[in-house]
């Protein structure tokens, strides 16, 4: 080979590479943006950077909508409160996200982790254990500090405990107040059914099993013979609303009613027609102290009127005092 020839070969073996074009994504790359509906693989649209609140069903896994799988299979990330519980949901429609715990035990070392993918340019879905996020779990400080940076925060509507529970209670939904879960405490517990006697809406709480005949009792007794309704495990196989007044449902769940499952209480707002100045309870409470002890004259006067029977006792045990017919059993 001449010097010619070898200087020439040396020239082209320096030169780079021509740029190749890019391959279309192979099968295995678009695989954890599918999901399965009917037994049929659906490839998920490419969804925005941000945080996505993702509703999904509160116990029935087809209450479910289409654009919260898309938005769950097309996610970077589902933050979630137990992997396990979401996991099985994810399972169900085949989609392979990874996950994330988010809940109150981890929020404070977690949320920045999540901010950061955010600012990343990620999507991330946020999703509860059951129904729509941020009721009774710490989502909103993420929505917050999201929004503060400058991050999409979009919505997917969908099942919701309250909502399912206000349509089947059978009592008055044109304003209502959303409690979640009362103190655990007896006397917090009893100091916050006072201060919620007095809300003119239908109110919405939630329940565990195991405290729901003591909480029955304590609403009995702080808000009166209200109408109510109990909802547990709504959307279930085992669903079951069990209406009356709540001294009736507080007997019921006392003297066993089954109790196990998801519960939320529905209770009709104060009637208009039962309520009394301090002169009508007066008058009440006297006739009642003339004939029955103070203990008798406070459940007669309470279920009579509605009004709670803390705020009754308090003004009877006044006026028996006043009377001289105090007893040691009536204090």
């Amino acid at each position: 080979m001449t010097r010619g020839a070898i200087a020439a070969k040396l020239l082209q073996m320096r030169r780079p590479a021509p740029a190749t074009t890019a391959q279309p994504a192979s099968p295995d790359q678009t695989v954890r943006r599918r999901y399965v509906l009917q037994g049929q693989s659906v490839i998920a649209p490419p969804i925005d950077a941000g945080l996505h609140l993702v509703a999904t069903p509160i116990g029935n896994l087809r209450d479910i909508t289409v654009r919260a799988l898309e938005v769950l299979a097309a996610a970077g990330l589902v933050a979630c409160e137990d992997t396990r519980v979401t996991g099985r949901l994810l399972d169900h429609y085949g989609i392979a996200t990874p996950m994330m715990p988010y809940h109150d035990h981890n929020a404070a070392e977690a949320r920045p982790k999540l901010l950061a993918r955010l600012a990343a340019g990620d999507a991330v879905a946020l999703v509860s254990d059951a129904g729509t996020p941020l009721i009774s779990d710490p989502g909103y400080k993420l929505v917050r500090e999201a929004q503060a940076a400058g991050c999409a925060v979009t919505a997917i509507p969908g099942a919701s405990a309250v909502l399912a529970a206000l349509a089947v209670g059978g009592l008055p939904t044109d304003r209502f107040f959303f409690e979640g879960f009362l103190p655990v405490k007896e006397g917090q517990r009893r100091a916050r059914i006072a201060e919620l006697s007095r809300i003119p809406a239908t109110l919405v709480l939630f329940e565990t099993g195991p405290r729901i005949a003591d909480t029955l009792a304590d609403l009995s007794e702080g808000l009166g013979p209200r109408e109510a309704a109990v909802c547990r495990e709504l959307t279930k196989l085992h669903e079951e609303v069990r209406r009356g007044d709540l001294p009736s449902l507080a007997r019921d769940y006392a003297q066993g009613a089954e109790a196990r499952g998801e519960i939320v209480i529905v209770i009709a707002p104060p009637g208009e027609e039962k309520a009394v100045g301090t002169a009508e309870l007066d008058a009440l409470l006297r006739d009642a102290l003339g004939r029955v002890s103070v203990k008798e004259a406070v459940a007669e006067i309470a279920a009579v009127t509605g009004q709670p029977r803390r705020e009754v006792y308090q003004r009877a045990l006044a006026l028996a005092k006043d009377r001289g017919k105090v007893s040691v059993d009536d204090e």
